[in-house]
């Protein structure tokens, strides 16, 4: 009995799961199945490493095209503009003169009797420096002095003469030209007196030239004279003599003459810095009072003069200094290493190299400082300048650049 229900089971599974397949047959299906899929893993793996092994040959390929083309190209060395200071500062020449400077001349010719004072000494205004004697101007005043009291005399007498004869014309007792002629010899009398006060005037002022002062505060810088010396005064054709040479150092004045392109900058009230090669490291500070506001067309500069606070004297009068100024520029400026400069018949140029390519740029050069050269137009800040182009070069050829800086600049 049950194994007819077992059979009655087997027949319904088999109903039910359809025809089946006997099991070699399953077997074998599934050995071919996995032979392909071997195999497709294969192919695909052949294939990547055929793969891989072209594209690494093109793309080395690729990169020797790349690396010779490189390689073809000239290579540069480029500069960026450098940008110059919104005050340029330059350094001149200067004269450093007193404040107040004047040599001493006699006003009377005679002989030197004595002097005071020698050179290096420090005098006060009004003080003796020497006595001239002049025996001659002394006899002139004797003598005008002797005149004029000579003509004195007369005019009292002709006054006394004309009250008289006015008197008298009233009773007829003279004539009226015996009158007018004693006015007249009065007026005469009294001009002639006129006269001699002045030529005694005029011979006590040469009197008093025999002694000569200090005309100002300062220091005897020179003694061009001594005792017994002959002095003139220039009167004749000799030349004049010119006993002493005073000056006053306790503010002095610096000349300086300015080139023509910077004079639109200088204004009065600008500060300055002088240095002296006898104090080294140390600069002294002046004052810009005046220019002259005239180029001078000689030279083409401009003259400007700073004042000097000089109160101990440190400073010597006659000295050679060095002014700093710092004058504003214009127009901003850069500076480029000289060896950037290409000379064309055209004109000045520099080789600016923009997308991998060169453009000859026209620029306008400033001042030459010797390894570099201030460019006023045609350059941009962001502009790489080829540094030593060759001659060959032109505008539109492809470069390799390399980067490089100004001199002194840090990296």
């Amino acid at each position: 009995m049950s194994a007819q229900i077992e059979e009655t089971q087997m027949e319904d599974r088999q109903q039910t799961a359809g025809p089946t397949l006997p099991l070699n047959d399953v077997g074998a299906g599934k050995r071919r199945r996995k032979s392909w899929l071997v195999l497709a893993i294969a192919v695909i793996v052949v294939l990547a490493i055929l793969g891989s092994g072209i594209w690494s040959r093109v793309r080395a390929r690729t990169t020797l095209d790349t690396e010779t083309t490189q390689a073809a190209l000239p290579a540069v060395s480029v500069v960026a503009p450098k940008q110059t200071a919104p005050a340029d500062e330059i350094i001149l020449p200067g004269n450093v003169q007193p404040f107040i400077t004047s040599p001493i001349y006699a006003r009377t010719n005679g002989y030197l009797k004595k002097w005071y004072f020698d050179i290096g000494a420090h005098v006060k205004q009004g003080q003796l420096l020497a006595v001239i004697e002049t025996p001659e101007v002394d006899q002139q005043l004797q003598q005008a002095r002797s005149n004029l009291l000579t003509a004195q005399a007369n005019l009292e007498l002709a006054s006394i003469t004309k009250t008289r004869y006015q008197g008298l014309l009233k009773s007829n007792a003279v004539s009226q030209q015996d009158v007018d002629n004693a006015v007249g010899t009065f007026n005469a009398n009294k001009a002639i007196v006129e006269a001699d006060k002045a030529a005694v005037e005029q011979y006590s002022a040469l009197v008093s030239f025999e002694k000569v002062y200090a005309p100002f505060d300062g220091v005897i810088t020179a003694r061009n004279t001594d005792i017994g010396d002959l002095i003139n005064s220039g009167s004749s054709t000799a030349a004049k003599t010119d006993l002493f040479h005073i000056s006053q150092p306790g503010k002095l004045r610096v000349y300086v003459n300015v080139p023509e392109e910077y004079s639109q900058g200088i204004k009065v009230g600008m500060t300055a810095d002088l240095s002296l090669a006898e104090f080294p490291g140390r600069k002294f500070q002046g004052t810009l009072v005046r220019t002259a506001e005239d180029i001078n067309v000689m030279t083409r500069t401009l003259l400007i003069e700073i004042d000097v606070d000089n109160p101990k004297g440190t400073l010597l009068t006659g000295s050679y200094a060095e002014v700093h100024l710092a004058v504003p520029t214009q127009a901003s400026t850069f500076l480029l290493p000289v060896n950037t400069l290409i000379f064309r018949t055209e004109g000045l140029r520099v080789g600016v190299v923009k997308d991998g390519k060169v453009v000859l740029t026209a620029v306008t050069p400033g001042h030459d400082f010797g390894n570099q050269i201030e460019i006023v137009a045609g350059l941009k800040a962001d502009d790489q300048v080829i540094i030593n182009p060759p001659d060959s070069i032109v505008s539109g050829q492809q470069v390799q650049i390399v980067q490089a800086t100004l001199p002194g600049d840090t990296k």
